[in-house]
């Protein structure tokens, strides 16, 4: 059973023409005028028939489309003289091109917008009324210079790293890494802060650097550096 479309199944003239158009399988950029102008003006009677109300945008591009079939059935009285005349369907044909590039834009900003709806974010938290005033983290570095170091020190490993690596599952935990980093201090008293980051991963970084910070919070460990492009030492604090 043929589908029965409506005015209002449209977004406007030229969404319904270039709907005939796709259906008739005719070339965009060779629109067969006389049929396609029949469509239209079928399609425009048929709803008036309807009682639908057509708007007049829809009757206005009905006129254009039956004046530019009176020009195309209009002889060529200047052939003989070899002179090229304008196609009179070349602004219809233009606007058709600007108009379905603009649905294939909205189409492609649709499908992003409904991949934008399967992922869900959350605004930065306001960690300062969790703190307690009286906490002082254990170090002569700051956390810039901490993060400052992480950064570079984590791009070299990655530009070192060779290219082929079997990678595990494991699962990590800061309080499981912290006690890992507790043993080895006390095995040998202090350690380099690079010397904590054996794996280069995103997930064991992350999780380290995290047990750092917290051991050093806690008192843990002392974190020192001398000058600006020295070492930095973790050590435990006796």
């Amino acid at each position: 059973m043929e589908m029965e479309l409506k005015i209002h199944d449209f977004e406007g003239p030229l969404d319904l023409l270039l709907h005939l158009i796709k259906e008739s399988k005719m070339d965009i950029m060779d629109i067969e005028i006389e049929s396609i102008t029949k469509q239209y003006v079928s399609f425009i009677e048929q709803q008036e028939r309807m009682n639908l109300d057509v708007s007049s945008e829809y009757l206005v591009l009905a006129a254009e489309l039956l004046e530019i079939k009176s020009k195309m059935l209009l002889p060529n009285h200047k052939e003989e003289e070899m002179v090229e005349e304008e196609d009179p369907r070349e602004d219809l044909v233009r606007r058709l091109l600007e108009y379905q590039a603009y649905q294939d834009i909205t189409k492609l900003l649709q499908e992003k917008e409904s991949l934008r709806k399967e992922i869900y974010t959350k605004s930065p938290s306001d960690v300062h009324m969790y703190m307690d005033e009286n906490t002082e983290i254990h170090c002569d570095v700051t956390l810039d210079d901490l993060i400052d170091a992480f950064q570079k020190y984590y791009q070299r490993k990655l530009e070192s790293r060779p290219l082929n690596t079997k990678i595990t599952m494991k699962e990590l935990s800061v309080s499981k890494r912290r006690m890992e980093i507790k043993k080895l201090l006390k095995e040998k008293g202090k350690i380099s802060f690079f010397e904590l980051f054996p794996v280069v991963s995103k997930e064991y970084i992350v999780v380290t650097f995290l047990a750092i910070l917290e051991m050093a919070k806690n008192q843990e460990l002392k974190i020192t550096q001398k000058s600006t492009f020295d070492d930095i030492v973790c050590e435990v604090i006796s």
